[in-house]
């Protein structure tokens, strides 16, 4: 197999002048600072408010409530002991589910708290970002929530 010749490149003198040192900082302004720091507030805002939203999506049906989980974790345990080997395993798991979703349940984000916060700017960033109206019903954020924010739909 012939051997590829290596390239051979010899270091020169550049022939740029070497950087000036700028005789002012380079900076970002304050007022630039500020519109980053908005716009990353407004940024956590929206993100959290749609989380939310996405987290308290229940499933279809009948909702559970810390009580019916009680009714049926105490049910469960009554049936453990008269139950097959197979049927305990399925009790077994149906249990660490229920109490998860109790863990859940309680600990669930206050939505309200958030709405206001979503609600104070979403106008704005939706109007910088070019998000529209359509887009945040998509995401599951109510007609009422966006009119209180001021995101009006488009006409058309």
């Amino acid at each position: 197999m012939p051997r590829a010749a290596a390239k051979t490149t010899s270091k020169r003198a550049s022939s740029r002048p070497a950087k000036k040192a700028s005789a002012k900082p380079r900076g970002m302004s304050s007022a630039h600072k500020a519109a980053l720091a908005q716009g990353r507030r407004e940024s956590r805002a929206i993100n959290k408010y749609l989380a939310a939203l996405k987290a308290g999506k229940g499933k279809r049906g009948r909702k559970r409530t810390p009580t019916s989980i009680e009714a049926r974790l105490s049910k469960i345990s009554r049936m453990f002991e008269t139950a097959t080997p197979m049927q305990q395993l399925e009790l077994t798991q149906e249990r660490m589910n229920l109490e998860a979703e109790k863990v859940r349940l309680e600990t669930r984000a206050d939505l309200s708290a958030l709405e206001k916060e979503f609600i104070s700017v979403a106008k704005g960033y939706a109007a910088r970002r070019g998000i529209s109206y359509t887009a945040f019903r998509s995401m599951g954020v109510s007609a009422d929530v966006l009119t209180k924010a001021g995101v009006r739909r488009a006409r058309g």
